[in-house]
């Protein structure tokens, strides 16, 4: 009977190792070499790059659209207090007294009161 080496794993009696311990382990089949080794570092590196450049435009967006409605927002109040002057012109006693509408009417000539 023939014993047949395994290239994927190694047994605890190749190994000298003693009872009740782990002792397979795995060995890969698959080689890589220095060059592979970089590539791979090298392509981590840009994921993560590309990672962190889309988290930061996504913050860049976001800035750019809270000062978008902050102009909106200052706009708004400037309309705001220029409709608040009109209105305070348009309402004022003199203008209600000197308008078309005051001129027309007649005043009063009799007036009685209920006595109780």
């Amino acid at each position: 009977m023939s014993h047949q080496q395994s290239n994927y794993y190694t047994s605890r009696r190749q190994q000298n190792w003693s009872r009740n311990q782990n002792t397979t382990r795995f060995v890969s089949a698959v080689k890589l070499g220095p060059v592979a080794h970089t590539v791979i570092v090298a392509l981590m590196i840009t994921i993560l790059g590309l990672i962190y450049l889309t988290q930061a435009t996504r913050a860049t967006g976001y800035d750019y659209e809270s000062q978008k409605i902050d102009s909106q927002i200052a706009d708004l109040n400037e309309q705001k207090s220029d409709l608040q002057i009109e209105n305070a012109r348009l309402t004022a006693l003199e203008t209600v007294k000197n308008s078309s509408v005051a001129r027309e009417m007649t005043p009063t000539t009799n007036t009685q009161y209920v006595n109780q």
